[in-house]
């Protein structure tokens, strides 16, 4: 037995659930838990928690369906990030295609930092308006 809690998953509220864990498993190339897959026999879709696995199975992002979720106001301080995420890449050719990929299925851009020789990276906002970090990392 550990006697430290194990981090089960990342938890992000939005006011779309399922169009934000699309983003995420597109992005990320990740699935949903078994059960937590989009309806296809016509019912509507009323998921309010939904999580995403690794391929191994492995919880890594969760969703939470709420009724209203300020946007982060970052980098001007009105309404904090609170929380990102960071996402490596290995080169400055991967950071490009991952930011393109991203902006592609929805998010914004917030920040370019790709000049920044130790640690070029982009600040990205999600659908619901989280900011998350792509970064060149080894």
């Amino acid at each position: 037995m550990s006697i430290y809690p194990k981090l089960l998953h990342t938890a992000l509220d939005t006011t779309d659930a399922r169009g934000l864990a699309d983003f995420y498993r597109e992005l990320l190339g990740l699935r949903y838990r078994p059960g937590d897959e989009p309806p296809t026999d016509g019912t509507p879709d009323d998921a309010d928690w939904l999580v995403l696995v690794d391929d191994d199975g492995r919880r890594k992002l969760a969703f939470q369906q709420v009724s209203t979720l300020p946007r982060s106001t970052w980098p001007a301080h009105d309404v904090p990030m609170q929380m990102h995420l960071d996402f490596a890449v290995p080169t400055l050719e991967a950071l490009q295609l991952h930011r393109q990929r991203a902006e592609e299925l929805g998010a914004r851009l917030l920040l370019d930092r790709t000049d920044d020789d130790g640690e070029p990276l982009y600040v990205l906002a999600d659908p619901a308006g989280h900011p998350f970090c792509l970064l060149v990392a080894p």
